[in-house]
């Protein structure tokens, strides 16, 4: 299976709509009721717990869900987490135009953390699936590009259609188009990416991945547990805890401006679709700048992006205090905006950077079960500061300090981790000529009875004969050569002598003739790997 946006640009090119529906689905919440919730849903004046209360349930929910999401998606694939992420959406429209109270906008919002949860999580993770680690940067970047301005046109659109309709028709007719739409495509046009994972997985195994390999953590086992996983991103590995807690912090300015940024223009007698179009700055510039900002980091690295980007985020929010004036404010959410967009591919392309592809997948959603959890903290965080001071400004400062001081956490505890600027250390070669012996073995994925033998037999003659090993992922099944299951030395295909399975007796044949001895370790190596299939039985392949 290849990687590279090129060669599965079909299948990125649906994951990019996905995504922007994705962001459809959440912008559709993001002005509307923030910014109606007194007078339309019943929440009482500078109430700032209350109305935060929303967000906070959202960001538990999301967080807890991206967590899911990561470790469900390598047992039952990508899919199949998407298509449940839409499924849990459908009741959203329903739910806030029925809403008699507040409550119902909370319970409304719960669902929307599980959908976002489980889509946003499966559309990133199945784009660094297909992907390769040269594009992880561009990759996150067009993927988070697509999501918020998505994010953005729906904050606007369903301002509009609220004042047209009102703002319960508008939003049950914008988000059942919405999510009817997404599911369609979902069931129709996607694919699951989780083979290519494996594939890739499997040539990590064998050693034979191409180009330069990251700085992976030696501190986790190669099939590890949830806990084990867990742990190592949250606090055993001191780079991917500085990139976990940055990605908490970050999410307090996205709760900011969806909470308090409505309430602030609104309450400075701003209408409703000039507050939709001055979050929707912030959208846009964050998503449209990401389109850059990813690839950029692809040529530069990740860490000093993401520093920057930590840092000019916050001079964004005190610079909103600071004037006033549609213009003033549309500029201070730009530099937001642009802050965000430096730093939010780059911190997940980071994670994505040293985590092994066995458990890429739990990495991501652990590190998104952080990030996501910001919107709870950081929400809880904003109500207690605006509640104590009387006023949201003191929400504003809050956030603004909380960047600030983040950003130099990752400063001092984080490192690049672009595997071509800061690659693992290898040892040198013993020597400059080539190895005397090459095997190539041609399997499927998963493998299995004699692919796993052939792979068996080319790793012991790797490590026993100082042979060169290459594993090769084919989805053809010809056991003469052109597909799996093959076995090669030197460019020659061994062809068993029984008509059916390579035995070594084959392989020791084919070495007599190239004039390679067979040392008692390797015989016994090859010797082995037969007992284990004529044991185990053979299962595929």
């Amino acid at each position: 299976m290849q990687l590279g946006i090129r060669a599965n640009l079909d299948q990125f090119l649906h994951q990019l709509l996905q995504v922007m529906l994705v962001g459809f689905t959440i912008g559709m919440m993001r002005t509307v009721v923030p910014a109606l919730s007194e007078s339309e849903f019943g929440v009482p004046k500078n109430s700032f717990m209350l109305l935060t209360a929303f967000v906070v349930a959202f960001g538990l929910v999301k967080g807890t869900l991206n967590f899911v999401a990561g470790r469900l998606s390598e047992r039952i694939g990508r899919k199949q987490v998407l298509l449940l992420g839409w499924i849990a959406a459908l009741p959203i429209p329903l739910l806030v135009y029925f809403a008699p109270s507040w409550g119902w906008i909370v319970a409304a919002t719960v669902l929307l953390g599980i959908n976002q949860g489980l889509t946003w999580s499966m559309t990133q993770t199945s784009k660094l699936d297909i992907t390769r680690a040269d594009q992880r940067g561009l990759t996150i970047g067009l993927n988070e590009f697509s999501g918020y301005i998505g994010l953005a046109l729906a904050g606007i659109i369903t301002a509009y259609l609220a004042t047209i309709y009102g703002p319960r028709s508008g939003l049950l007719m914008f988000g059942m188009t919405t999510i009817l739409l997404a599911m369609l495509l979902t069931v129709l046009w996607v694919k699951d990416t989780l083979p290519w994972a494996k594939s890739e997985a499997a040539k990590h195994k064998a050693g034979i991945s191409s180009g330069p390999l990251a700085r992976f953590p030696t501190n986790i086992s190669a099939q590890p547990t949830t806990w084990e996983v867990f742990t190592l991103v949250s606090w055993r590995d001191k780079r991917l805890a500085a990139i976990s807690q940055a990605g908490l912090v970050e999410k307090f300015v996205d709760a900011l401006v969806w909470v308090f940024y409505p309430v602030f223009l609104y309450q400075r007698g701003i209408s409703l679709p000039d507050i939709g179009w001055i979050v929707g700055v912030y959208g846009f510039v964050w998503g449209g700048s990401q389109f850059f900002t990813g690839k950029l980091s692809d040529h530069i690295g990740r860490h000093i992006p993401n520093v920057l980007g930590m840092w000019i985020c916050g001079a964004g929010v005190v610079l909103m205090l600071m004037g006033s004036g549609m213009a003033w404010w549309s500029l201070s959410a730009a530099i937001s905006g642009f802050g965000m967009a430096l730093l939010y591919p780059n911190l997940s392309a980071a994670v994505a950077d040293i985590s092994h592809p066995n458990w890429r997948g739990s990495a991501i959603g652990i590190y998104r079960f952080w990030r996501d959890l910001g919107y709870g903290i950081g929400a809880l965080g904003l109500g207690i500061a605006a509640h104590f001071s009387g006023s949201v400004e003191a929400a504003f400062w809050f956030v603004a300090i909380s960047m600030f001081v983040s950003g130099g956490v990752l400063w001092l505890f984080g490192e690049e981790t672009h595997p071509r600027l800061n690659p693992a250390s290898t040892a040198p070669a013993a020597a400059d000529e080539p190895p005397a012996l090459t095997v190539r073995v041609v399997s499927q994925i998963p493998p299995g009875g004699r692919c796993t033998l052939y792979t068996g037999y080319g790793q012991a003659m790797a490590k026993h004969a100082g042979a060169l090993f290459q594993l090769e992922i084919s989805t053809l099944r010809d056991a003469n050569g052109q597909g799996f299951p093959a076995i090669w030395l030197n460019g020659n295909l061994i062809k068993p002598s029984d008509g059916v399975i390579v035995m070594p007796e084959d392989i020791v044949a084919l070495l007599g003739g190239c004039d390679i001895a067979v040392s008692d370790e390797l015989h016994a190596a090859l010797n082995q790997q037969i007992d284990k299939l004529l044991n185990e039985g053979e299962q595929t392949c």
